[in-house]
């Protein structure tokens, strides 16, 4: 297969710094997000479903189904997630992930601290203050590695707000810094947009407290000023969260399927 997968770009990139922070914090970020095809000894059974193991140590995965066939050759039970789903899924046991081996540039073993590490940054969880704001400028000073991250997450939200800006803002008291402002979004969909924009933040290796997130209705007179001096965001639209079809085993971050 010659086509390289975001993956496969974020392992280079990290291969190629195995110094640069930015670049590992890049990858592991990829790996929370993507979709990874989970190798089964057999098909799921409910809510059970019971991984392939290599060498007793890592479950088997691929960020792509033709790996995963090219891997076994022949037609085999799987099982897609997230990696971030992966990772809750496998707290309490001693297992890692082994990424893409055999078939991809990006082929890796991860272990099970590694997935410890992923799992505790995935869960940290941003507070919640309230401010008024006192002034909105255009967003200054940020570095290119976080508006990539940001564009990079809110490319994934589908559906979930009509859009986002990014602004500089002064607080009444003195305060400043930086807000991600996101404009209709859907209720049930917020705390996911700040976990995508805590995410950014910790996946570009920025000190956390560098962005606060608000919420703004689309008649808000608020929006105006953002529009006027922000970096906008567009959100692809679709039908995002207004339906929710029946999903396979694990799919519900609420509810992880559970290994034999």
């Amino acid at each position: 297969m010659t086509d390289l997968t975001p993956l496969d770009e974020a392992h280079a990139a990290m291969t190629a710094a195995p110094d640069d922070d930015t670049a590992r914090l890049r990858f592991y970020e990829r790996i929370a997000d993507v979709e990874l095809f989970m190798l089964l000894e057999a098909e799921p059974t409910g809510d059970q479903i019971n991984p392939v193991l290599l060498e007793d140590a890592y479950v088997v995965v691929f960020d792509r189904a033709a790996r995963l066939a090219a891997y076994v050759g022949e037609a085999a039970p799987y099982v897609a997630l997230s990696g971030r789903a992966i990772a809750g899924m496998l707290e309490g046991q001693p297992l890692g992930m082994a990424v893409n081996i055999g078939v991809a540039p990006s082929e890796i073993l991860l272990p099970a601290g590694a997935m410890d590490w992923l799992r505790d940054t995935l869960a940290h969880e941003a507070g919640e203050v309230e401010a008024k704001i006192e002034a909105l400028l255009p967003p200054k000073g940020l570095p290119e590695t976080l508006i990539a991250a940001i564009d990079a997450k809110l490319a994934t939200a589908t559906g979930m707000a009509a859009g986002a800006f990014l602004v500089a803002v002064d607080y009444a008291g003195g305060g400043r810094g930086h807000l991600l402002a996101f404009v209709g979004a859907i209720p049930r969909a917020q705390d996911a947009l700040v976990r995508a924009a805590s995410e950014a933040l910790t996946f570009s290796g920025i000190e956390a407290g560098a962005m606060d997130v608000g919420f703004f209705a689309p008649n808000d007179p608020t929006v105006e000023k953002l529009a006027k001096v922000g970096l906008r965001f567009d959100l692809p639209q679709g039908e995002g969260l207004q339906h929710t079809p029946r999903m396979p085993p694990g799919s519900d971050p609420s509810k992880p399927p559970i290994l034999k």
